[in-house]
């Protein structure tokens, strides 16, 4: 895997979709975002096999544990290196901690991309507590 030539064009691209698209369950969740954007910037989709096969939280962990992996942040941490949040650079996905528990995002500078109920929206960097860096 690797970033390709014109990632940067393609993640922009990726993200204008995401704006308005509201928050589903095995369509269009933070782990599925973030594996979005990982298939725009690289050509490789790591949440092929878990698209469209749950519809709730609850399912979308089963899927997951099934698979081997505690939750969503484990499955990054194992297909991606984690580095420290402040050397995160653009395209890189980061673990937020919210009210509703802990979510994937993508990080832009000193934001990070992060869903929303109604689409996407930018939350601070500084919740982040864990960071990996999309080769």
């Amino acid at each position: 895997m690797g970033r390709l030539i014109n990632w940067q064009a393609r993640l922009v691209s990726y993200i204008a979709d995401c704006r308005a698209r509201p928050f589903a369950y095995g369509e269009h969740d933070c782990a599925l975002f973030a594996a979005g954007a990982v298939e725009a910037m690289t050509g490789h989709d790591p949440a092929d096999a878990w698209r469209g096969r749950y519809t709730t939280q609850r399912g979308g962990l089963r899927v997951l544990r099934r698979a081997g992996f505690r939750d969503h942040i484990e499955m990054v941490a194992v297909l991606f290196p984690e580095i420290p949040v402040v050397q995160a650079l653009p395209g890189d996905l980061a673990a937020i901690d919210t009210e509703d528990g802990r979510a994937l995002g993508v990080i832009q500078g000193p934001a990070v991309y992060v869903l929303r109920p109604n689409g996407l929206g930018l939350s601070p960097r500084h919740p982040a507590s864990r960071a990996f860096r999309v080769t």
